[in-house]
């Protein structure tokens, strides 16, 4: 294969289902992941990648089509193009898209961004060291790529990056911060939809405003007694969408000396502003796969200074702080660093789709839909 230009960090040759966010509906093509900003064309004809723009064309090994029924059977080429200002690709045949559903469960799951792919890929074929290896190369790129993505995670919620614990999502995290806190002093938790309702002479749900799904803050207050030591809140709701005043608890619950707010975060971080100091967060929880991250890796926030003490709920090795022991998985970590990069890129972004599409609902006009059925 001829050289690339540096800028043209690699070809994925391999088919692969993906979807970008400006086009909705998953694409069965065969997929060609690049950084830079040219066009990379398949040939179903050929089975060959091409790659088009300022590149010299560069031809790969042939790509085995005739496994997606779909597209061996159609004679013109896909093009996908990276876009200025969109995340992902764009394609230009979305004839692929016809017959498929469209996607609207972003708050379940989202796609993998393209870019977030490119820069997981080094760490699944030749740069494969265990990140917790001191005394080879191999070890220390990879605990630098590690660090450099808890630095990105950090950066997102206006954290010290030693405060990140990765973990293999937000319901680990939970666990870990509900459990961990109560293991060191077992007294009461107030709690927002999470799922420990069980132990129920420990924990307190608190109740909703039935009009519009928001804490009462008055009854947080009083609700707060000389034995708790946990609040815990869900930041956004994953299905009406309700956000939660997260400064405003924050600043009641720091009144009260001993007590720690933490917020499930999932469905807010990379979506809304969060900034753990200026919320008076102590422990926070996210999913890398809710913000266009791969599935199966998390974090936890848990503030340092002043310190929040966790009693570990897994032994081990000791990794992260002590908290959280096991290998980390360094390509799924690097992945969720990028896709947290890009999420802070793309909200402070004046043109984002996400900022256009909020601008707009915030403009319209309240909506319903009344209906009515007859015998």
């Amino acid at each position: 294969m001829p050289s690339l230009k540096p800028h043209f960090s690699k070809l994925i040759t391999f088919p692969l289902r993906t979807s970008s966010r400006s086009l909705s509906s998953s694409l069965p093509i065969a997929r060609f992941v690049t950084s830079a900003h040219s066009n990379v064309s398949s040939s179903t004809q050929t089975g060959m990648a091409e790659v088009l723009g300022d590149l010299p064309k560069t031809f790969v090994p042939p790509v085995n089509l005739d496994q997606i029924d779909s597209i061996a059977s159609r004679p013109d080429p896909l093009v996908l193009t990276p876009v200025e200002g969109a995340l992902g690709f764009e394609a230009s045949n979305k004839q692929e898209a016809i017959g498929r559903p469209i996607y609207l469960d972003m708050q379940a799951t989202t796609p993998m961004d393209p870019r977030v792919l490119d820069a997981m890929m080094p760490y699944m074929t030749n740069q494969y060291g265990n990140p917790h290896s001191k005394t080879h190369a191999y070890g220390w790129e990879t605990e630098k790529a590690v660090e450099t993505a808890r630095g990105h995670v950090a950066d997102l919620i206006g954290a010290n990056a030693k405060d990140i614990i990765f973990t293999s999502g937000a319901t680990e995290t939970n666990n870990m911060v509900i459990k961990g806190v109560a293991l060191i002093k077992t007294s009461l938790i107030l709690y927002h939809h999470h799922p420990f309702r069980s132990a129920s002479d420990t924990l307190l749900p608190l109740r909703l405003n039935t009009k519009n799904g928001l804490i009462d803050l008055q009854e947080l207050e009083a609700a707060i007694r000389p034995d708790t030591v946990l609040v815990s809140i869900m930041a956004v709701n994953n299905e009406i969408g309700v956000i939660q005043p997260l400064k405003a608890i924050g600043e009641i619950v720091r009144k009260h000396q001993g007590v720690f707010f933490h917020t499930d975060a999932a469905q807010a971080v990379g979506k809304i502003e969060i900034d753990v100091d200026e919320m008076k967060i102590d422990l926070l929880s996210m999913s890398s796969h809710k913000l266009y991250g791969p599935k199966g890796i998390g974090a936890a926030y848990v503030r340092r200074r002043p310190r929040v003490r966790l009693e570990p709920i897994m032994s081990g090795g000791g990794q992260e702080r002590g908290l959280r022991s096991g290998t980390v998985p360094a390509p799924s970590v690097v992945g969720f660093g990028e896709a947290c990069r890009l999420a802070k890129q793309e909200m402070k972004n004046p043109k984002s789709p996400l900022k256009e599409a909020h601008e707009r609902g915030a403009q319209s006009a309240p909506f319903w839909c009344h209906c009515s059925t007859s015998s």
